[in-house]
């Protein structure tokens, strides 16, 4: 507040502050508007405001420090010891850190304890994520990850904004925000292993054993000689692979090939979420109350992954991210220069709409893309450099304050040129998941900038009750058939020139 005596400026007519006026802390306190948001935050009862009102954002910024630290640990723990202990890791500390918030009475302690939520961000889905794409066969690959999200993401995501309305209480929508997190203790009496990851591990026997499992529960017969076959070729492939060897993130960046495509991964993810965020900030521009922005906001995941899913496998990864960055690009820009009101709201919805379709290909497509030895390590690190630019973003939208346009003219900018920037990576539909570094380096080979799956001329191909199978080019639009097949089964086959013959009936 300033330093003077308001009763005097006013008998002598002044009623206009003046900037080069001494400045003091306020003396009589804080009285708040509870209009919009018709609660208390830790904010309003810590008093973080005037000289203090950095804290909120610098919390902010601890929270993201530690999705980057949870991303380096809970990907190596996934890699090292297996997903599902990873899964479990982080749904704990997500936790302990949502719980302990409540009891917070200082600003340190809410750092810390958003520093402990911070490292569950994010890695909790991913975790899953990863998990759920090594089991599921490339046929359903798309509709399990993308409904997820659409279904139950958008859905949680709209109606979180009513619960704490209702609520009214933050504290209590802390407590009830972070409960369901215990469920991810049951996990593994639940959800099995993930079987690729275990076959890279040289856990054979482990493998087999969920496999079999899986086929008495989906009333399939497989015949012994296939998981004989199946164990004997993996333990050859490990062999030449050093299954001892442990592999870090830091191999991605050891081969040309390899560390390229790693490198415009990280360089797409980082636009990818830095215009995402941005959008979903920069919508409160558009007038609605905070409740009503945040629905609106998160509703537009549903349209964009139902339409992804529909789309996606036929129209493939790399075009369809390029081609929604490009637009959500189009429609940021087109919003700076038509009429404020409707059409500026409309242009940045759509904006929005598009940057939804990017971020969900993107989820998949990391995956899709690292090979099995690092893909929990290399998606952290992926994921760790999206924080980073999340953190960039509200700066980003700050520079509304200098100019309306200029948040949406930067999204725009950025999305047009990382789109460009998604065409120098391979195509992943139909494809195998590379298990291997060489796998990795190999992915792609043969494909041109400017292959298209949805007009590429597709190739007949028989299928004789006795298939040769083959790592490279064996059909991939089978569910879960391609785990009893393996790639470790088809390398050694490669390796050793010949083929192994499965009979059609006796796949899982």
């Amino acid at each position: 507040m300033y330093d003077v005596n308001y009763e005097e400026l006013l008998q002598k007519g002044v009623k206009k502050s003046d900037p080069s006026w001494k400045i003091v802390s306020c003396k009589n306190g804080w009285e708040y508007d509870t209009v919009e948001v018709p609660y208390s935050s830790i904010s309003t009862e810590q008093n973080w405001v005037c000289e203090n009102s950095a804290l909120p954002s610098t919390a902010q910024a601890i929270f993201f420090c530690g999705a980057i630290l949870g991303g380096l640990v809970f990907g190596w723990i996934a890699d090292r010891f297996g997903r599902i202990p990873a899964l479990v890791g982080t749904n704990l500390i997500g936790l302990v850190g949502g719980v302990a918030t409540i009891f917070c009475s200082g600003f340190w302690a809410f750092s810390f304890c958003r520093f402990l939520v911070g490292m569950a961000f994010d890695n909790c889905f991913t975790m899953m994520y990863i998990l759920v794409l090594e089991y599921v066969g490339p046929k359903w690959r798309t509709f399990v990850a993308n409904m997820s999200i659409a279904i139950f993401f958008t859905f949680a995501a709209s109606v979180l904004p009513w619960i704490a309305y209702y609520l009214a209480d933050w504290k209590l929508l802390c407590l009830v925000t972070s409960a369901p997190l215990l469920f991810g203790l049951l996990t593994p009496w639940m959800v099995p292993e993930s079987a690729r990851w275990l076959v890279s591990q040289g856990k054979t026997d482990k493998a087999i054993g969920i496999l079999q499992n899986l086929s008495r529960y989906n009333r399939t017969n497989v015949g012994e000689n296939i998981y004989e076959k199946f164990r004997i070729s993996c333990a050859k492939a490990q062999k030449e692979e050093d299954s001892e060897r442990t592999y870090t993130v830091l191999d991605l960046f050891k081969t040309p090939r390899l560390r390229r495509i790693t490198i415009v991964l990280i360089i797409l993810w980082m636009a990818i979420s830095l215009v995402f965020d941005g959008h979903v900030r920069n919508v409160e521009t558009l007038g609605l109350d905070v409740f009503l922005t945040f629905t609106i906001a998160s509703a537009t995941e549903f349209p964009a992954d139902t339409f992804l899913t529909m789309v996606l496998d036929v129209w493939g990864r790399r075009w369809l991210a390029a081609g929604s960055l490009i637009i959500s690009g189009i429609f940021s820009l087109l919003a700076t220069v038509v009429p404020v009101g409707i059409p500026s709201a409309t242009s940045a919805i759509l904006g929005r709409f598009a940057i939804n379709i990017s971020y969900n290909i993107g989820l998949q497509y990391v995956a899709e893309i690292l090979p099995t030895v690092v893909r929990a390590q290399g998606v952290a690190l992926v994921h760790i450099m999206g924080y980073v630019a999340s953190i960039i973003s509200p700066f980003v939208v700050y520079l509304a304050n200098i100019s309306t346009s200029l948040p949406l003219l930067i999204l725009g900018v950025l999305g047009v040129l990382s789109g460009l920037l998604a065409l120098f990576l391979p195509e992943t539909l139909d494809q195998e998941l590379p298990q291997t570094l060489q796998d990795g380096e190999n992915f792609g080979l043969g494909q041109k900038i400017w292959d298209f799956p949805c007009i590429k001329k597709k190739e007949v191909q028989s299928e004789p009750q006795l298939r040769r199978t083959s790592f490279r080019r064996a059909s991939i639009r089978e569910s879960f058939r391609g785990a009893v097949r393996s790639s470790m089964i088809n390398r050694s086959s490669i390796r050793s020139g010949k083929s192994i013959c499965v009979p059609e009936n006796q796949i899982v």
